[in-house]
């Protein structure tokens, strides 16, 4: 069954699948900063009411599928945890690995997920063995 949201005045069942990736595509997103970074951006959802429903951080890419309340749009969304994270992010790695301060690029990547939520979190769940076997097909 199709579960809806509501608000005063609305009923609602908002999803994205967003991309975003670290500042010129550096492979940046492991070990320590990965763990963190996944940390970061679940709490930084939760601040703004925004439901992460699935994520996944490869070292160069992070894929979410996110559940944004209508009140707020997508690009204040992915500003505000793009922003905000930067932030934190820089602040707990010390400038071990990221340099400058900027880490996100300016862009990114969303798509409305519609009825076909079940297809989007298995393609983000299993991201790693996607790109494996492109990777594969190109040596």
């Amino acid at each position: 069954m199709h579960e809806w949201e509501s608000l005063s005045h609305v009923r609602w069942d908002c999803k994205y699948h967003v991309v975003i990736v670290p500042k010129f595509r550096k492979r940046v997103l492991y070990g320590q900063v990965k763990k963190r970074t996944g940390e970061i951006l679940r709490d930084l959802c939760r601040q703004r009411g925004v439901e992460l429903l699935e994520g996944h951080l490869m070292p160069d890419h992070v894929h979410m599928c996110l559940r944004v309340p209508p009140k707020f749009s997508i690009a204040f969304v992915i500003g505000f945890l793009k922003g905000k994270s930067a932030v934190r992010i820089h602040r707990s790695a010390g400038n071990k690995r990221v340099t400058g301060l900027h880490f996100w690029s300016r862009g990114y990547c969303v798509s409305t997920v519609g009825l076909d939520e079940a297809t989007i979190r298995k393609y983000i769940r299993e991201q790693e063995k996607h790109e494996n076997q492109q990777q594969s097909l190109f040596e």
